[in-house]
């Protein structure tokens, strides 16, 4: 879980350059003033309709439309001619109610779900004056179905980008060999100036396979056009569908009534803490508009026989009243952890109440049970069963694009300097989960305030605006930062790069190009590893007489690699037998 998914990115107003290029060229000029305009957040619009729904004027429903001279922007769903994923095609008298020109872009909102994505708007003579075709890829994206209503809204005009982010999906990558970018995404969005949505998935077809990408990153946020000039990275791990599909799940379980299946009844989040497990939570409770009830172990632990029993029985009995719900029980493993491991009988009890009361939950009830943990292998095996925890979500600690991702999240309202790199930030983060991306951002701004304490009057109530407009977070208060902040994931850990170097090592030369080929080269140049379709080794065995170098050469191509360096071998033997 891309996790890509925590923050929505719509307070920044889009503007600059417009939409246009010689595949869709634009009837006036270009130098034509306009208007800004920026994306209408879904929050904002939610529940507030154009106009009102009257009575239908046919009785024929297959092509009977509601009155809606009011509302020219409401338009029904239908098949594409053209299956461009980023055109939508309107009758000529709609773009001119709505004062569109060929090759305006626009935005295009679905019914529920605050789901919208951004298109290219062309007239289609052929296209009946109510309807509006869009392929496969924009009624995914939107959450519709043909016949259903979409409402589409002008964005005068909108960034180029500068770089993107749009990795594959896992599922449809199996067997493809090369580099991805080469063959699919840089033919894809070759002189096409496409617009592009956060949380957009398209399908591209190359050669004998079709592969599925989806953006999780833009910049300028929300949404821009992928020009000749932006820069486009389909590195890092794939999107995996499962993870996305296990959370709408939540909100459409008339899919499964449609086949006879029961929906999952409780989903277990685990990772290490602060990587966002409660965060995820309530962002699924909202992206499906559902109940979200919170239970942790202070609110349901009482030293009354009983009543701890009755406090969970309360919270399932108030989910059931408000459905659809989610239940999120935090720390899970500490309420309800191995009943044969457990002295007392509180903890016992309260675990058997949970199974009974997750059992009773029926398969339709529209309530789901999510769990979040640390400790997995700590909760009582009765629980991760299916018809209990169905489905387990692994949140990981963040790789460099996730840590980048996160740092934009909580930097957006910062005011940084022009010296910040926070790509170069994110490579340095390495082990740092979204707790500790928000405690170094916190630490780099406290850095900067203490350099402002010398000139700042404690005893005056206001400060001088001078000072304040001179205050930024430059790119040193962040390396201070790095310097005094610990990962979560490697606090246990001690990592050190050697201070060996080859000058330390005399002769074997050919064992020195041989290791700077096998180990340094995957490390500082892994996209041409990916370019031609090549494994790097995933290990090196050194063999040879005691003394010959062999710990010297390993710890100086960790130097050459800049490298964290451990040595375990006999310590580690050791440290076995002594706890033994």
């Amino acid at each position: 879980v891309s996790t890509s998914e925590f923050v929505d990115h719509v307070d920044s107003a889009v503007g600059a350059r417009v939409v246009g290029s010689d595949k869709y060229p634009r009837r006036h000029p270009p130098e034509t003033p306009r208007p800004s305009y920026s994306i209408p957040s879904a929050s904002r619009n939610a529940g507030a309709e154009p106009g009102r729904v009257l009575l239908l004027v046919r009785p024929d429903f297959g092509t009977a439309i509601l009155e809606r001279k009011k509302t020219p922007d409401r338009l029904i769903v239908g098949e594409a001619v053209n299956d461009d994923n980023s055109v939508v095609s309107l009758n000529p008298e709609t773009t001119e109610k709505l004062q569109l020109f060929r090759g305006d872009a626009v935005l295009l909102k679905g019914k529920k779900r605050r789901r919208d994505t951004i298109c290219i708007a062309l007239a289609d003579g052929t296209c009946d004056e109510p309807k509006i075709r869009m392929n496969k890829v924009v009624r995914s994206n939107l959450r519709v179905r043909l016949g259903d209503v979409v409402s589409v809204h002008q964005i005068q005009h909108v960034k180029y980008g500068k770089h993107v982010h749009i990795p594959p999906v896992d599922d449809t990558i199996e067997g493809i060999t090369g580099n991805l970018f080469d063959v699919y995404l840089k033919p894809y969005f070759l002189e096409a100036y496409r617009p592009v949505r956060k949380g957009d998935v398209f399908l591209v077809r190359g050669g004998m396979c079709s592969v599925e990408f989806k953006v999780i990153e833009t910049d300028p946020p929300d949404c821009c056009v992928v020009a000749p000039d932006t820069e486009i990275f389909c590195d890092g791990d794939p999107i995996k569908r499962e993870d996305e599909e296990r959370l709408d799940e939540v909100g459409h379980p008339q899919l499964f009534e449609s086949i006879g299946v029961k929906p999952p009844k409780g989903i277990l989040l685990y990772g290490p803490p602060g990587s966002g497990k409660t965060l995820i939570a309530r962002a699924v409770a909202n992206e499906t508009g559902a109940f979200f009830f919170c239970i942790d172990d202070p609110e349901i632990m009482s030293k009354l026989a009983g009543e701890s029993e009755s406090n969970l029985r309360k919270a399932f009995e108030e989910a059931e009243k408000n459905v659809p719900s989610i239940i999120f029980i935090d720390e899970i493993d500490s309420i309800a952890p191995k009943r044969e491991k457990t002295h007392g009988e509180v903890e016992r009890h309260i675990v058997s109440q949970l199974l009974t009361l997750m059992d009773g939950l029926e398969s339709w009830s529209h309530v789901i049970v999510i769990g979040a943990t640390n400790r997995p292998n700590s909760i009582d095996p009765a629980l991760r069963r299916f018809g209990r925890f169905d489905r387990e979500i692994d949140i990981g600690v963040p790789d460099e694009v996730g840590c980048l991702e996160v740092l934009r999240i909580h930097t957006k309202n910062m005011k940084l300097a022009e010296d910040v790199d926070l790509e170069r930030t994110a490579k340095d983060t390495h082990g740092y989960v979204g707790a500790d991306l928000a405690a170094l951002c916190t630490e780099a701004a406290l850095q900067c305030v203490r350099e402002k304490m010398d000139v700042v009057d404690l005893e005056d109530e206001s400060t001088d605006a001078e000072i304040l407009s001179s205050m930024a977070v430059t790119n040193e208060h962040f390396k201070t930062a790095l310097g005094t902040s610990n990962p979560s994931a490697l606090r246990e850990t001690v990592v050190e790069v050697p201070n060996v170097t080859w000058d330390d090592s005399g002769g074997l030369e050919n064992v020195k190009r041989e290791l700077q080929e096998t180990v340094r080269y995957p490390v500082e140049h892994p996209e041409k590893f990916e370019k031609f379709g090549m494994s790097p080794s995933r290990g090196v065995l050194f063999y040879g007489p005691p003394g010959c170098g062999k710990p010297l050469l390993a710890e100086a191509i960790a130097n050459e690699c800049q490298a964290n360096f451990q040595c375990q071998g006999s310590r580690v033997a050791h440290h076995v037998v002594w706890r033994k």
